[in-house]
C-alpha cells in the first residue's frame, strides 16, 4: 500500500502520574532607579538552580503550569509580569493563547527564525493584547526590523558582546521604540556602562541571581485529560464538561486557578465550575488542557509522545472515515472510540476494567471491547491502516463503502496534520 503512514510503536506501559515536586527559577528585571519592575521565569528541574533542558516546548510548558496552576499567579509574580520562554512550536502554538495578558511577557528566543510566518505571529498576538519581547539580539538584522514593531522589549546579552559591539546595537536598536533589557549583568561597572549607554531596565547576577520557587505538583490523571480533551474537541455540552470537572479535584483545582489568573474580568472572580467554563470558553478550556498534556509527567508532549498522537490521529481519522461512509451521525462517537481505544495501554491493564468507570455509551463500549457494529469495524479499519496492512484495510474500507485508498489517505493525513497542530 502506497501511502499509508503506519504510527509510532506504542510504549510498553506509561508511568502513572501522581504528586511531584516542582522547582520554579524566578530572577528580577529591575529599572533605572533599582525599583522591580518584571520577573523572568525559568526552567529548573532540581533545588540546585540548574537546568538541563532537552526540549523548549516541555520547559516553557513546565513554567507555565507551575506558574499559573500549581502556585498560582499571586504567589509566583505579585502584581509584576513575568517573561516566559518561547520556541517557535510553542510561539506558533494556540496554546499560549490561554495565559493572561496582563501578567506575562512572551520572549522569543534567539533561536527562532524570524520568518515570514513567525513575524505574521507576533502580528497577530500583538494585536490580540500580548506582550513581547526578543531574546539575546547582538545586532540589528532585516529580520529584526520586520519583527520589531509588535516588540515592547529588547533584550541584549552584555556578558557575551565587546563593548563596541553593546554601544553598536544600542544605536541601531534606538529609533525604535521597543525598552531596552541588559542582560546577564555581573558587576558594577558593566551596570554602569549600560545606564550610560540608556538601558532601560537590567537582569543579571549583579542584582540578583535566580530565587527557586518550589512546592508539589497534583499531577491530574491521563485518563481525566484525555477524557477532557475529548469533550472539548466535540463541543459537548456544558453539563457534561462540569461532570467531568468534578470527578478530578486536582484538575479543577488548576483550571480554577488557570481561570482567576486569565479572568476577563480582574474585579469578579471565578465562583465555580460552571461559572469558570463557562467565562474561559471552550476554546480556552481545550488550549489550557494542552499546556497540561504537554506538560504532563515529563514527556515532551503531544507531539512526541507516541501514545497521546496515535490516540488523537486515530480520533480524527474515524472521525473522518464514519463521514465519507455516509454515518455523519456517528462521528462525535467515531472520535470518543478512536481516543479511548488505547486506555489500556496507557494504564497497563485490561481495557474493560477502564471502560467500566466511563460511563460510556452502549455502541462506544460495545466497539471498545467487542469490536461490534459500525464503530468496531471503523476501529478495525483504523488500526489495520496504522499496521500498513494492505489486504485487511482494503476489505474493511470496502465494506464501509469506501473505494480504494485515496479517500483514505487524504483522511489519513488530515488527522496527521491536524494532531500536529495541537
Amino acid at each position: 500500500m502506497n501511502s499509508l503512514t503506519k504510527s509510532h510503536p506504542l510504549p510498553d506501559s506509561v508511568a502513572p502520574m501522581g504528586t511531584q515536586p516542582f522547582f520554579l527559577g524566578r530572577q528580577p528585571i529591575i529599572g533605572r532607579q533599582g525599583e522591580l519592575v518584571a520577573y523572568e521565569l525559568l526552567f529548573r528541574d532540581s533545588a540546585d538552580n540548574l537546568a538541563v533542558v532537552g526540549n523548549d516546548v516541555t520547559a516553557s510548558a513546565h513554567v507555565i503550569q507551575h506558574v499559573f496552576a500549581d502556585l498560582g499567579v499571586q504567589a509566583a509574580l505579585g502584581d509584576k509580569r513575568g517573561f516566559i520562554n518561547l520556541s517557535e512550536d510553542l510561539l506558533m502554538s494556540d496554546m499560549i493563547e490561554a495565559l493572561p495578558r496582563a501578567h506575562v511577557v512572551l520572549e522569543i528566543l534567539e533561536t527562532v527564525a524570524l520568518t515570514t510566518e513567525v513575524v505574521a505571529r507576533c502580528r497577530a498576538l500583538r494585536r490580540a493584547g500580548f506582550t513581547l519581547a526578543l531574546d539575546d539580539v547582538t545586532e540589528l538584522t532585516e529580520a529584526h526590523r520586520t519583527v520589531l514593531p509588535f516588540v515592547k522589549y529588547v533584550k541584549i546579552d552584555v556578558l557575551a558582546m565587546q563593548p563596541s559591539r553593546i554601544a553598536a546595537a544600542v544605536e541601531q536598536l534606538r529609533p525604535y521604540q521597543a525598552e531596552l533589557i541588559a542582560e546577564k549583568v555581573d558587576s558594577q561597572a558593566q551596570y554602569n556602562a549600560c545606564a550610560a549607554l540608556g538601558f532601560d531596565l537590567f537582569q543579571g547576577y549583579f542584582f540578583a541571581r535566580p530565587v527557586i520557587l518550589s512546592g508539589r505538583s497534583l499531577q491530574p490523571s491521563t485518563m481525566v485529560l484525555l477524557k477532557l480533551f475529548t469533550l472539548t474537541a466535540r463541543d459537548a455540552e456544558l453539563d457534561e464538561l462540569e461532570a467531568v470537572l468534578k470527578e478530578a479535584p486536582d484538575l479543577l483545582l488548576r483550571l480554577l486557578k488557570m481561570a482567576n489568573a486569565a479572568a476577563f474580568s480582574p474585579v469578579n472572580k471565578v465562583t465555580g465550575v460552571r461559572n469558570a467554563i463557562m467565562r474561559l470558553g471552550r476554546i480556552q478550556l481545550n488550549r489550557l488542557v494542552q499546556i497540561m498534556m504537554f506538560a504532563r509527567g515529563g514527556n515532551v508532549g503531544m507531539a512526541a509522545d507516541p501514545l497521546l498522537q496515535t490516540a488523537v490521529v486515530r480520533g480524527r481519522l474515524m472521525e473522518g472515515l464514519a463521514k465519507a461512509a455516509g454515518a455523519a451521525g456517528l462521528q462525535d462517537s467515531a472520535f470518543m472510540v478512536g481516543m479511548l481505544s488505547l486506555l489500556d495501554t496507557l494504564f497497563g491493564q485490561e481495557l474493560a476494567e477502564v471502560v467500566a468507570l466511563l460511563n460510556l455509551d452502549d455502541s462506544v463500549r460495545d466497539a471498545l471491547l467487542s469490536r461490534s457494529g459500525q464503530l468496531g469495524m471503523l476501529l478495525d479499519t483504523v488500526e489495520a491502516v496504522e499496521r500498513a496492512d494492505a489486504k485487511t484495510s482494503k476489505t474493511l474500507l470496502g465494506r464501509l463503502g469506501l473505494d480504494g485508498f485515496a479517500e483514505c489517505n487524504r483522511l489519513q493525513m488530515d488527522a496527521l496534520g491536524w494532531a500536529s497542530q495541537l
